[in-house]
C-alpha cells in the first residue's frame, strides 16, 4: 500500500545492505529533522539561470559562490542547450523573471568521447532508436559558443543580451570565460 506523501518513509529493513536510494533518504530524514522553512520566493534573488553538466565533480554553488535562492541551475549531460534546456530558460525568464544566463561546460566531460554512434548501438541493444541527439562534441569552446547562439537566437526568451560562456577547469576549479566571437 502506498504510503500518503505527508507521511514519513518508514526505515529501510537493513540499512547495511540498503541501496543508495536507502542512504539518501536516510540523510533526508537527517536534513528535515532541522530544516526550518526560508521562506524563499522560488524567483532566483540574482535573476540569472546557470545552464551546466551533470558531471558529479561540479559542485556549482561552490564554484560561483551561490547561496540557496541565488540562481536557477539547469543541468543535462554536456550541459549543452537542447530544447528542453530552452524550454527551461523560457520558463526561467518568463514566469520568474530572470535576465542572464552562464553556460558552463569543463574539461574532461563525456560527451567528448562520445559520437551519435551511441545513438545506433542503443538502438541495436533496445529495438528502438531514442528521439533525442546525443549532443556530443569534440571542440569544448566551439560547443559552449553554439551554445551561447542558440540561447541568444531563441524567439522564446526575453533577455538574450547577458549570455555568457564558460569551460571549467576539473583540475584546477577555475572557470575560463569563451569569447562568442572567436
Amino acid at each position: 500500500m502506498p504510503i500518503p506523501a505527508s507521511q514519513p518513509l518508514p526505515p529501510s529493513a537493513d540499512s547495511a545492505t540498503g541501496t543508495v536510494t536507502d542512504r539518501l533518504v536516510a540523510s533526508n530524514r537527517r536534513y528535515a529533522a532541522a530544516f526550518t522553512d526560508p521562506g524563499m520566493d522560488a524567483r532566483p534573488v540574482l535573476k540569472v539561470a546557470v545552464v551546466a553538466c551533470m558531471d558529479a565533480r561540479l559542485d556549482l554553488h561552490a564554484a560561483l559562490g551561490l547561496e540557496l535562492g541565488d540562481c536557477h541551475t539547469i543541468r543535462n549531460a554536456g550541459g549543452v542547450v537542447t530544447d528542453d534546456i530552452i524550454r527551461s530558460l523560457t520558463i526561467s525568464q518568463r514566469a520568474l523573471g530572470t535576465r542572464s544566463v552562464v553556460l558552463i561546460h569543463h574539461t574532461n566531460c563525456g560527451l567528448l568521447s562520445l559520437t551519435e554512434d551511441f545513438r545506433h548501438e542503443l538502438a541495436a541493444e533496445v529495438g528502438q532508436r531514442p528521439t533525442w541527439a546525443v549532443e556530443a562534441f569534440k571542440d569544448l569552446d566551439e560547443d559552449v559558443r553554439q551554445s551561447m547562439q542558440r540561447v541568444r537566437t531563441s524567439p522564446f526568451l526575453l533577455h538574450t543580451d547577458d549570455v555568457r560562456g564558460f569551460v571549467f577547469d576539473v583540475t584546477t576549479g577555475l572557470l575560463r570565460e569563451i569569447d562568442p566571437r572567436d
